[in-house]
């Protein structure tokens, strides 16, 4: 038996290291063709997208740059919809930059709806958005997604930059847990 504070343990892996790797490579790929002769800057969400972002451009064959935002949620329930804050802005501007948001889930929509809109008002040149994983099941809100990994189920899952209580974030693969 699990002691109270011990993590929930894995239940099955959806995809393993391989598998991410050659999804990951075959979406730099597209990225690539999609913005041949352009500079590209990959702007990811802290902390869960920074595996992704990292192994999509080790395979990004257009110049690249990369910057951060972090976000934070608040919420007066849990588990309910909250304000969705900017916690760290980007370092540097992108007016008239070819932007490509990367996310590591996307999920009900609203956060990165957000982060879109938000991004556009500064004036890029051309934004879309990359994720490791969609979870389509759960969109409430509009969101146009121009690269995507995976598409996964509703259930909790860790891995490859996602975490559970910061926890299983360097496991290599994307893995569901067991409810708790």
């Amino acid at each position: 038996m699990n002691s109270p504070n011990a993590p929930p343990p894995i239940e099955r892996v959806l995809f393993t290291a391989e598998q991410i790797d050659a999804r990951v490579r075959e979406v730099a790929a597209q990225i690539s063709a999609d913005f041949a002769g352009r500079e590209l800057k990959l702007v990811a969400v802290l902390k869960g997208s920074v595996f992704f972002l990292t192994a999509l451009a080790r395979h990004i064959t257009v110049p690249l740059r990369v910057d951060f935002l972090a976000i934070s949620h608040f919420t007066n329930q849990p588990g309910a919809p909250g304000v969705v804050r900017i916690a760290k802005d980007l370092d540097d501007a992108i007016e008239g930059e070819h932007v490509l948001l990367v996310e590591d889930i996307v999920d009900t929509g609203f956060t990165t709806r957000y982060l879109l809109q938000n991004l556009a008002g500064r004036g890029p040149a051309s934004l879309g958005l990359c994720t490791l994983l969609d979870r389509t099941s759960r969109r409430i809100a509009r969101t146009p997604i121009n690269y995507s990994c995976f598409e996964i189920p509703d259930r909790f899952v860790v891995g490859f930059g996602l975490d559970h209580k910061q926890l299983y974030r360097n496991l290599d693969c994307i893995a569901v847990i067991r409810p708790e």
